[in-house]
């Protein structure tokens, strides 16, 4: 029996882009295809198979702790940045502004689609959702560096929309433009006590 469903949700990527040099800037930039290897999308600052343990994981690692690194890439849902976009008072979003990886249009509620889930492309190449990307305070400085203020209403706006973090699970080559489908886990929602 198959541990992962496909859904009928097929979005598609509307942007793609790659943060160059994390200290400097989480500013990302633009471009129209990217490959997908077991490291992330070469280039990026958040690749590679390992990282260091960050403030999000505290209750399991020691800061700096090598664990595996699956938060790889950053994926934003297209309708999520507009909702936080105008709650921040801005006409759009520019995903570089909050170094995106991928922004996707077409799949609802995608910040709280499960963890393990699958986005897979035209290629068969396939990323795995870790789990919800939860907002910080570092996309402020960029934000605000072309939209005064703008910055300041981002991590309030963007809480339950900011997106997801994923790890390639099967490398290949995506582009604007590309179909991505859904397949999520065959599991019930966890309910301890229940049994």
């Amino acid at each position: 029996m198959p541990a992962l469903i496909p859904t009928e949700i097929v979005g598609e990527i509307v942007w793609i882009g790659r943060v160059p040099d994390r200290d400097v800037s989480l500013r990302s930039v633009a471009v129209e295809q990217a490959e997908l290897t077991y490291a992330g999308i070469p280039g990026e600052a958040h690749g590679g198979l390992i990282r260091a343990a960050c403030v999000r994981v505290r209750s399991q690692y020691a800061k700096g702790a090598e664990i595996r690194n699956v938060r790889q890439l950053t994926v934003m849902s297209a309708e999520e940045l507009a909702e936080v976009a105008a709650d921040c008072g801005l006409p759009a979003f520019d995903p570089a502004h909050i170094g995106a990886s991928l922004v996707v249009r077409g799949i609802p509620d995608f910040t709280h689609v499960p963890p393990s889930s699958r986005l897979q492309f035209p290629d068969g190449s396939a990323i795995v959702v870790d789990m919800e990307n939860r907002p910080c305070h570092l996309p402020a400085k960029v934000i605000n560096a072309d939209h005064p203020g703008a910055g300041d209403a981002f991590k309030a706006a963007a809480k339950g929309k900011r997106g997801v973090t994923a790890w390639v699970e099967r490398e290949g080559r995506i582009q604007v433009g590309d179909a991505v489908r859904l397949h999520v886990p065959d599991q019930r929602a966890w309910r301890p006590g229940a049994c």
